[in-house]
């Protein structure tokens, strides 16, 4: 199925972090946060301004971003967990 977010919205695929402490402990499934990490999966076509004008997204599919723990909205799309977020919930882009 394809998706496109609509106006400033992107979608956002979690980035699973690591289960394993520096020391080698395994934190179960029941202790561990939602990731704040994830790759932007597609890009709405920009924020509309009063003006009428639309500004175009900052970020862009691929990109690795950060953003807050509890931002967005969980969508279920072929049996695959999306996060749906607003450009201005996106806190950094991660650069390699």
């Amino acid at each position: 199925m394809k998706i496109r977010p609509l106006h400033d919205r992107v979608l956002v695929k979690r980035l699973e972090e690591e289960r394993k402490t520096a020391s080698g402990i395994v934190i179960p499934d029941s202790a561990a946060e939602k990731p704040d990490q994830g790759e932007i999966i597609a890009v709405g076509s920009g924020k509309i301004l009063e003006d009428g004008k639309v500004r175009q997204p900052a970020v862009k599919a691929g990109d690795r971003v950060l953003f807050g723990k509890y931002a967005g909205q969980t969508v279920k799309i072929d049996g695959e967990e999306l996060l749906v977020l607003r450009e201005e919930d996106i806190v950094a882009v991660v650069e390699a």
